[in-house]
């Protein structure tokens, strides 16, 4: 692959303005092109292109587009920086109204160079935010295409569509369906913007000049047009990878601009390495539906306070995973002591979680074209959520460090939504971990607080996710959590349940009908607080669970618990896969017996503090 630097344009205003800035601050730069103008770090913007490019493995050369102008600048500047002076372009212009355009400037360097390779062409007087992001991944995600790649990014807030190129995307295909150059406000919803940063296969350069044949002014002869053209017209495959940075100085831009975007871009640069990134997760109990949320049913669970995952990311020159002193020992008193704690808690600790978290996000990321920074980071996890109690504590670990790495690497909501978030979550456990596990934790834990859920065979067949509702948490009544001091893998429960339902059992079936429709009675229950109604669902929900599994499956701990909470009268029914039950007493009175008889039953108990979404005012 060959590259391709456009530095011919004529910054007329921005040279005009520094050369008649009163302050003096300025005058040294006078008469410096665009490009060679102090960048972040006090790194010439061209710098910053050129180390990013100059890798033999990706090009096999590097080209300079530039004008008669400027020519010597950048010949000084070449010498000085080891870039091959002979693969310099000079486009012969010398003012504005003489320039050729940079569509032109390209099928120069082509032309005159006789370039028959894939190209990656770059603006290379843009000042970009991000100075890590990895253009191999880049060039990969273009080879994996079968057409051209441009990149995007989001506009930040405060800049206007109407001043770049706008993409429409196509979020399954990533192919761009259309280009809007300098739209006006309200064509569009998009805000992604179209940067001259571009792959074109060799196939596709004849375009170029094909273009500029219909185009007798200059003022056309840009990437904007050739692009509308391209895609909008000609309808060739171009598809779109987002740089989750930010691109300015892009044309013609005064003092004003480079003084505001130099300062705004390093201060981003100089408070994001030292600043850990903390991120929390909850635990969460199921209360009513579950487990239909695996079998196309309906479900509503909750986060709780009680108990949480939190996941802790630093900058680092290397990555790092740190392991839990607890729950990934290395250290042992004895080998007694090893056996008895491997004999309780098995080999699998949280460091695995993170670890298969790490791979798929990179995974998505690649697959979804959004091009990541060569930071490096480390990453360490502290939970309190007891383990084996079907808490959802290993979901609640992958989703934490999500969070992590989402805020880390820039990625926002539109680029990961929250359906699709829960999903990610689910396929790291499955996929990767081969947890079983179904939807229903990982959506709660994203959108956190009381969630309906939804997974109907149509919606997941046809979209891929479910209907995921927040219900209203004023004036809920005091649920209870109880849990088994030592549990066994609550993975164990679900049994061959699946089977059976995969084999079109008809009580299994009817019985995850049933479970949906005790979630729609409940989510009724909630919205008019009648609350013993509420207690009633959970009962019958616990019934119809047993019904299907059996005694022997749902084992004597969780019946124990069960039967004891009955003997106060409160509703009662598994919160997860099992070794923990939830319930609702209305007595407060028995209430405390009952927390008195679990705690002598050799159970933890506690009351549940509901943990509520964070909203901004």
């Amino acid at each position: 692959m060959i590259c391709v630097l456009l530095v011919a344009g004529h910054g007329t205003v921005l040279e005009t303005q520094i050369k008649n800035d009163v302050t003096g601050l300025y005058g040294h730069l006078s008469g410096v092109p665009k490009a060679l103008l102090p960048g972040i770090g006090g790194k010439k913007i061209l710098d910053f292109w050129w180390e990013t490019v100059n890798t033999r493995q990706l090009f096999s050369e590097v080209y300079l587009v530039t004008n008669a102008d400027k020519y010597k600048h950048y010949e000084r500047w070449a010498t000085a920086n080891d870039f091959p002076v002979e693969n310099m372009v000079n486009d012969g212009s010398t003012t504005l109204d003489d320039r050729l355009g940079a569509v032109a400037d390209l099928e120069l360097a082509i032309r005159s160079r006789q370039l028959q390779d894939d190209i990656m062409v770059i603006a290379g007087d843009m000042l970009c935010a991000d100075q890590n992001f990895d253009i191999a991944q880049v060039i990969r995600f273009f080879r994996s295409k079968s057409g051209e790649l441009a990149i995007y990014y989001e506009l930040e807030e405060g800049e206007k569509c109407c001043s770049r190129g706008i993409v429409e995307v196509c979020p399954e295909s990533h192919r761009i369906t259309r280009f809007l150059e300098k739209p006006q406000e309200g064509v569009t919803a998009s805000r992604l913007a179209s940067v001259v940063f571009y792959c074109l296969r060799k196939e596709t350069l004849s375009y170029l000049s094909d273009f500029l044949l219909q185009q007798p002014n200059v003022e056309d002869k840009t990437f904007g047009r050739f692009w509308e053209w391209l895609i909008n017209e000609e309808k060739l495959p171009v598809y779109g990878m987002k740089l989750p940075t930010g691109f300015q100085l892009i044309g013609q831009v005064g003092l004003s601009d480079y003084t505001k975007w130099l300062a705004h871009y390093s201060a981003k640069q100089q408070e994001s390495p030292s600043k850990p990134i903390t991120c929390r997760s909850y635990a969460r109990v199921g209360l009513m539906g579950n487990p239909s949320d695996g079998f196309n049913g309906k479900t509503i669970a909750m986060t709780i306070s009680n108990f949480w995952a939190e996941v802790t990311l630093v900058e680092s020159q290397t990555l790092v995973l740190l392991p839990h002193p607890l729950n990934d020992p290395t250290e042992f008193g004895s080998l007694q002591d090893l056996f008895r704690i491997s004999r309780k808690e098995g080999y699998l600790g949280g460091l695995r979680l993170l670890q298969a978290t790490c791979k798929k996000f990179y995974q998505f990321c690649s697959k979804q074209g959004i091009a990541l920074t060569k930071q490096n980071f480390t990453l360490k996890y502290d939970t309190n959520i007891p383990r084996q109690v079907g808490l959802a504590g290993s979901s609640a670990i992958v989703s934490a460090t999500l969070k992590c790495l989402m805020k880390f690497y820039n990625i926002t909501e539109d680029d990961l939504p929250k359906p699709i978030r829960a999903n990610f979550i689910l396929n790291v456990e499955t996929d990767e971990l081969f947890i079983t596990a179904g939807l229903q934790d990982r959506v709660v834990q994203v959108y956190e607080g009381l969630v309906y859920m939804d997974f109907s065979k149509q919606l997941m067949e046809e979209r891929g996710y479910g209907d995921y509702i927040p219900l209203d948490m004023s004036s809920l009544p005091t649920f209870w959590l109880g849990y088994l001091g030592d549990p066994s893998d609550s993975g164990r429960i679900h049994s061959n349940v699946r089977q059976r339902w995969l084999n079109g059992e008809t009580d299994v079936v009817e019985a995850m009908k049933r479970f949906a429709q005790l979630t729609d009675e409940a989510r009724a229950a909630f919205h008019t607080k009648d609350w013993p109604k509420l207690a009633q669902l959970m009962d019958e929900n616990f019934e119809l669970r047993r019904s299907i599994y059996t005694d022997e499956c749902l084992g004597p701990g969780n019946l124990k618990m069960v039967q004891l909470a009955r003997q106060f009268g409160s509703a009662v029914k598994l919160p997860g896969s099992g070794g923990a039950v939830v319930g609702l007493c209305m007595d407060p009175e028995r209430l405390v017996e009952m927390k008195r008889a679990f705690q002598e039953a050799g159970c933890v108990f506690c009351l549940i503090v509901p943990h509520r979404p964070f909203k901004l005012v």
